[in-house]
């Protein structure tokens, strides 16, 4: 048993190491000058509709380069993070800017362990009727709970007029003396984040990296009790021997997960865990900046995650790959597919031009563990062949290639993982992203106010309710 637990390990790394090998083959250029270097503010960009190609922030948490298709968080290849790393290390280095020791690492793992256990939480999502809910609106009502329940952000007592700054104010110091204050009296100080030990969470004021913590160690938690209770079953409390990965596994099936699985899964965390400047990071950011509070901010990113044109297209890519039902079918069914103009889901993506460095991870791996069963076995044959077709058809000329969507829901799959969970996966995995870019945004924060061009009419005349048409 433990000479297989160590040959499938390594088979894993094996895997992910030979994908950077064929990525590396592939990428031809630097990082762009523009976008990886210091700036001084502000700054000139062309904008297009969506704040496309704006500039909001500097960050040393995570760069996309989509024309090389590679991705790097805190100065670390995916594929390196992926092969030799964990989850809980890498939602640490997310945080705090660097690799934990190992008794860091340790100390880390048990906060985590500390704050799975959420029984109040899970007795109140019992008592919602979530077989009704979609399980993103289940989320978000597990998250507002946790705020609940952890901070006193929703006692009376907590809002005062004298914590009130001004209507879309900032929180640095606007102004220069004698109007303003050279030092901002909001901001938020390093020591309050920087460490995790006995951080209370939930600051008034300021969030602290306890609630962070809170919410990586929370949020399996309640996805998992979520996905039960849907099915009618009772949740099952965590296993603190086990990995987070591993731990949510348990937690969602009943059954502890093999090495296989329970790896797998820590990289699918991995892989999902930050990605630029995407919506859901966004919207969480902007709630932040309004010094509201960090599980406000995670509960706006699972709604912009909610979004089809954001979450969920790895469960369309299921349905896809058995609606066309056989290998065989595949090139008919494209051509119907390309006859009707319609999009062919799990490819393509508005940053990567090149292939998601995510799904050569994701593909082999979906290979390794669809050879279990069957028909597992069937999807991924139609898979492949799929991607043969597009790529032929569209690879090289208009760089479209499979994205992280592709193949995530295969893994998911032969995890014995529902559809209906997948997107709730993706909250899993990035809400360690999420409270990374607000704790960085909030050192230097300033409320996000953009301009809308107006081009409306001009001194229209009021008409009485009595004369109007």
């Amino acid at each position: 048993m433990a000479k297989q637990k160590a040959d499938d390990l390594t088979m894993i790394q094996d895997i992910i190491l030979n994908a950077k090998e064929a990525a590396q083959k592939e990428i031809d250029g630097n990082a762009e000058p523009e976008f990886t270097q210091k700036i001084s503010w502000p700054v000139d960009c062309k904008v297009g509709p969506g704040l496309e190609g704006a500039i909001a922030c500097e960050t040393e948490i995570g760069y996309v380069n989509g024309s090389m298709g590679y991705l790097i968080y805190r100065g670390y290849d995916i594929f390196d993070l992926c092969a030799y790393s964990s989850f809980e290390e890498v939602s640490y280095l997310l945080l705090f800017g660097e690799l934990p020791s190992k008794e860091e690492l340790k100390e880390f793992k048990e906060s985590l362990n500390e704050y799975r256990h959420l029984l109040d939480i899970k007795r109140l999502l019992m008592s919602f009727p979530l077989e009704n809910m979609n399980p993103m609106a289940a989320l978000r009502l597990g998250i507002n709970f946790m705020r609940h329940k952890q901070t006193y952000r929703d006692q009376a007592e907590v809002v005062s007029k004298a914590e009130s700054i001004a209507t879309d104010e900032d929180s640095i110091a606007m102004e220069t003396p004698p109007r303003g204050e050279r030092k901002s009296i909001y901001e938020f100080r390093k020591k309050q984040y920087r460490r995790p030990k006995n951080v209370q969470a939930g600051l008034v004021g300021s969030e602290g990296v306890g609630s962070c913590i809170r919410l990586i160690a929370g949020l399996p938690t309640i996805v998992a009790a979520i996905a039960r209770i849907r099915k009618g079953h009772l949740p099952i409390e965590p296993d603190t021997s086990l990995t987070l990965a591993g731990n949510f596994l348990y937690m969602l099936t009943g059954e502890k997960p093999t090495p296989l699985a329970e790896r797998i899964m820590d990289i699918c965390l991995i892989l999902h865990a930050d990605h630029g400047m995407n919506a859901s990071t966004f919207a969480a950011m902007v709630v932040a900046s309004t010094l509201s509070d960090v599980y406000s901010s995670v509960e706006a990113g699972v709604a912009a995650l909610n979004g089809p044109l954001h979450g969920g297209a790895n469960e369309q890519v299921l349905l896809m790959l058995n609606q066309i039902g056989s290998e065989a079918n595949v090139e008919p069914w494209f051509a119907q597919m390309m006859k009707k103009k319609r999009k062919i889901m799990g490819f393509g993506h508005r940053v990567y031009k090149a292939y998601d460095p995510r799904a050569r991870i994701l593909g082999p791996l979906a290979k390794m563990i669809s050879a279990t069963t069957p028909e597992l076995r069937d999807f991924f044959k139609i898979a492949q062949t799929l991607e043969k077709v597009v790529n032929k058809s569209f690879g090289k000329d208009k760089n479209i290639f499979p994205n992280v969507d592709y193949y995530s829901g295969l893994v998911y799959k032969a995890l014995n993982i529902d559809h209906e969970i997948f997107t709730p996966i993706f909250a899993v995995s990035r809400v360690s992203g999420w409270c990374a870019r607000v704790l960085e945004y909030l050192e230097k924060n300033r409320i996000f106010r953009p301009r809308a061009i107006y081009n409306g009419e001009f001194n229209k005349k009021y008409t009485p309710i009595n004369k109007r048409k």
